[in-house]
């Protein structure tokens, strides 16, 4: 039997992707045009938008388990680069897991 409050509902899932969403559209990219971290900080949102695009598409064909799988993937990236400064997130804390 599953644990309390582990079953993984369509709301649930909603949440996370609304989250996501939020925080795609809030973030901007931190490092400059020509340097090497603006490069990584591309890579990692084309991934985060990847991983969404795949939720998105994976919740619409019912699939809740890989669509909240995929979801919670991009907003680790998210959260990755925000937390290394390749994003600026207008110190948003509740969007994305900051180091301070």
């Amino acid at each position: 039997m599953p644990a309390k409050g582990g079953q993984l509902s369509e709301e649930k899932v909603e949440r996370y992707l609304s989250i996501t969403s939020a925080a795609l559209a809030k973030l901007k990219i931190a490092a400059p045009e020509r340097s090497f971290n603006r490069k990584l900080a591309e890579d990692f949102l084309r991934m985060a938008k990847s991983y969404y695009e795949d939720a998105t598409d994976f919740y619409s064909k019912g699939d809740l388990v890989n669509a909240f799988a995929c979801v919670n993937y991009a907003h680790g990236w998210l959260d990755s680069g925000a937390r290394i400064g390749l994003f600026d997130v207008g110190g948003d804390d509740k969007l994305f897991t900051l180091f301070e």
